[in-house]
């Protein structure tokens, strides 16, 4: 996987602080296992990105097997017409209540320590990850985007279309294997 360290939004400046760029799907993957409490966030461009076995919302099915997922926007109901079981928040609200410590999870059981992003539109995600970033330290981020996000804790930098997709496929056979 050859990653670069290329914002897809040139205009913006992230600060002197910006993602560890992934290497692979096994760092990823390690990451999302360590995790006492991930929540995977979902994002409304996620009918608009998909791997070889389906599209972006059936990864994300198998992936809320393992951790919380909630959708933005109109994706929920993609959600719901599968049988899936998903939390719903815009983006922006979900960004805000991320970062209050006294917040109780979507499910009232506590914070999370890890929160994913895919399939969001690019610069409601920086947008997002910079707020995160500035206002949660101690919260880690993983951004499983094709595009690398600067703000996150950690970005997956900018791939290639096919090079995403296997690093994805890969990722969900990583996670496999200890569920």
């Amino acid at each position: 996987m050859s990653v670069k360290a290329r914002p897809l939004q040139t205009a913006e400046i992230s600060g002197p602080r910006r993602a560890h760029l992934i290497s692979g799907p096994g760092v990823a993957a390690s990451l999302i296992k360590k995790a006492e409490r991930p929540l995977l966030v979902v994002g409304s461009n996620a009918s608009n990105l998909g791997t070889r076995e389906g599209d972006l919302i059936d990864t994300a099915i198998e992936m809320s097997r393992r951790m919380t997922v909630v959708a933005t926007g109109h994706m929920v109901g993609e959600f719901l017409r599968r049988g899936a079981k998903v939390h719903s928040m815009s983006m922006m609200s979900l960004g805000d209540v991320i970062r209050d410590p006294e917040w109780k999870g979507l499910d009232n059981e506590g914070g999370y320590d890890l929160v994913i992003f895919v399939g969001t539109i690019y610069y409601m995600g920086w947008l997002v990850l910079s707020g995160l970033k500035n206002f949660a330290q101690s919260l880690t981020t993983l951004s499983l985007e094709p595009g690398d996000q600067p703000n996150a804790t950690w970005s997956l930098g900018t791939t290639t279309n096919v090079e995403w997709r296997n690093t994805l496929e890969e990722l969900l056979k990583q996670l496999e294997v200890d569920a």
